[in-house]
């Protein structure tokens, strides 16, 4: 199982937009749909589906949060053509923030937010084998902004299979970016890729709850010990989910709670809801002892 998934989170178009990535990458699949009854945002759909091999769950919950380009997918690709493709199937009714064309680090390369709000970036790999087809990049803007090193460090310290790559460092000629901050950094955590860099241009954004990593745990003791490395803010801490000391959104989710909502049982469903909305830190005995009630 994988162990960190990112959480898309959108008003009501998780159904829809499933379908629109899963068009993009071969090989892609539906792996389920769970419906939840009686939440804080009413009737809400939680859809699993696999993108060129990757994990994603899209939520559909309401208008609560909005995608910004703090967290971005960069997309690898083979080949020119392929790159051409998807910019225009992911421009369609959305917007470029760096436009199709060469850069001196790839042949053809650009940065678009798609019809949904959700940014991609989109890189002719060259020469280079391609092992993730789609990497989650972590932007350090605002107030956070020259922290990517501390975080990734940190992130690396809490992870298992876990290990930091080659760091592209801003120089002197980088204004407003400080010299000796990330530009790119790639890093592993849980043998998964991810990106991190800098950035302080004023952007108007930062990270929020739309995008977050879901973090699979099989016991209890492993759910103690992401809350006590990751958790930064008490007040956030809620159904699982915490917010890390950068802002960002973690949810501490017990392997065992994907297997529950899978049962067609509406009372096991309604019996389990009910307990872990009250709950902050998940507590896999007491979703046992709601779904066996």
């Amino acid at each position: 199982m994988q162990k960190i998934i990112p959480h898309l989170w959108f008003d009501k178009e998780a159904d829809e937009a499933s379908k629109f990535y899963m068009s993009l990458f071969e090989g892609s699949k539906f792996k389920g749909k769970t419906t939840l009854n009686d939440t804080p945002s009413g009737t809400v759909d939680m859809i699993t589906v696999e993108l060129a091999g990757q994990e994603f769950m899209l939520l559909s919950a309401g208008p609560y949060f909005k995608f910004t380009p703090a967290v971005s997918f960069l997309i690898a690709c083979s080949s020119v053509a392929e790159v051409e493709m998807l910019w225009e199937k992911l421009i369609e009714n959305g917007a470029a923030l760096m436009p199709l064309e060469a850069y001196p680090f790839s042949e053809k390369y650009g940065w678009v937010i798609d019809k949904y709000g959700l940014s991609w970036q989109i890189m002719h790999s060259g020469d280079f084998e391609i092992k993730q087809k789609i990497t989650p990049t972590l932007m350090f803007v605002g107030d956070q902004c020259g922290k990517a090193e501390e975080a990734i460090r940190f992130y690396t310290s809490v992870f298992n299979d876990s290990k930091i790559g080659d760091i592209l460092r801003y120089g002197e000629d980088a204004a407003p970016d400080k010299p000796g901050t990330i530009q790119h950094v790639a890093f592993t955590l849980e043998n998964q890729d991810f990106a991190a860099m800098d950035s302080a241009y004023d952007h108007g954004f930062t990270f929020n709850e739309a995008i977050s990593f879901i973090v699979h745990c099989d016991t209890q003791e492993e759910i103690d010990y992401y809350w006590d490395k990751l958790s930064a803010f008490p007040e956030a801490e809620q159904c699982g989910w915490l917010k890390d000391s950068y802002g960002f959104s973690w949810q501490i989710v017990p392997t065992i709670l994907s297997n529950m909502m899978q049962d067609k049982d509406p009372k096991k469903m309604a019996q389990v809801t009910e307990t872990f909305l009250k709950m902050k830190k998940f507590d896999i005995a007491g979703l046992i002892q709601a779904y066996e009630k």
